[in-house]
């Protein structure tokens, strides 16, 4: 098949190297230098040490990224997603497989992102979410490494799974979209918090305890928003909060570290230097939680660390000395 990927960040990049092991790959990038940098050095700058497959396209020209492409795949940041969608608008088709591999929450709106692409290019279009414990310096090395295809429409979910799977990545199925995406945009700010926690200077049990009752939120949350309960005990639930609230690659977790050693936010991000997509659906995530009265006290704490100015002692005190209840 030929595929079209749609963003040349460090997750686009690793897709594209383990596609193209079976599928004719054009990657794409908004930025000319950054397509001439991989074209002619066949390496990412946030991936040092990998070399990318020579028999992938780059392009910055997103008619080549996505005409006569069988399957499209978004591999924007999230905030990027509804500005990508329109540039494709004039070449894409209602015959092509779009997938959406980006996590987060449109703010304003309150969709997922497959329903923002929905909404850019038309309902006729059918989306399939891709989600789960995949960070990009993994994949990129082709490590062993399991993952969703979300569809209502069960067939295309299969089709998915068949075309992407690979010796090293393994592609599970499932109807619930709704559920998967919430949960792949809500783990990244839970992630925030195990790294404030640690970066403050706390240990194991504290990690343990944000990571279980983080997903309890989540669960909470995703059954209002009308999600399946299971799905958040899945791959895209608990083994996508563990890996990104637990790993030395979660950016996610490496910004709520830093906060919680008492960066600001601005030199968080440079410190980063590249997307948290935690930070990115912090405001969604708290008014999509005030929409559905949803109480989500993690969440609470990290929005008001970040917007309201809250020091990370005063965010954890928060969270302590909230009355005490059953589990």
């Amino acid at each position: 098949m030929k595929i079209g990927i749609l963003g040349a960040g460090t997750w686009g990049t690793a897709l594209a190297n383990a596609f193209s092991d079976r599928h004719d790959v054009t990657l794409w990038s908004r930025f000319e230098s950054e397509v001439i940098s991989l074209r002619t050095t066949l390496r990412h700058k946030h991936l040092p040490g990998v070399p990318i497959a020579p028999n992938i396209s780059f392009t910055s020209s997103i008619e080549e990224a996505v005409k006569d492409k069988d399957i499209i795949l978004f591999v924007t940041p999230s905030t990027a997603v509804r500005a990508t969608a329109e540039l494709i608008k004039p070449y894409a088709e209602p015959n092509q497989y779009i997938v959406d591999a980006a996590k987060g929450i449109e703010e304003g709106t309150l969709f997922t992102l497959s329903e923002v692409i929905k909404d850019v290019l038309g309902q006729e279009f059918n989306v399939t979410c891709l989600s789960g414990p995949t960070h990009a310096e993994e994949v990129s090395v082709r490590l062993p490494t399991a993952i969703v295809a979300a569809n209502k429409d069960i067939k295309t979910a299969e089709l998915i799974q068949k075309e992407l799977s690979l010796p090293y990545m393994r592609v599970y199925t499932n109807k619930d979209i709704k559920g998967v995406e919430l949960a792949g945009a809500l783990k990244n700010v839970i992630a925030l918090a195990a790294g404030v926690s640690e970066g403050i200077g706390f240990g194991d049990n504290a990690k343990a305890a944000i990571v279980t009752r983080g997903l309890n939120e989540i669960t909470r949350l995703g059954v209002a928003f009308g999600a399946n309960k299971d799905t958040f005990s899945g791959l895209t639930g608990i083994g996508d909060i563990v890996v990104t609230a637990t790993s030395k690659h979660s950016r996610n977790h490496n910004a709520g570290f830093l906060l919680g050693k008492g960066y600001s936010l601005e030199d968080t991000l440079k410190e980063v230097g590249m997307v948290v997509e935690g930070i990115n659906c912090l405001k969604a995530a708290k008014e999509l939680s005030t929409k559905l009265n949803v109480e989500m006290p993690i969440v609470d704490a990290i929005y008001n660390l970040i917007f309201n100015g809250l020091s990370p002692k005063e965010t954890v005190q928060s969270l302590l000395s909230r009355d005490l209840k059953h589990e």
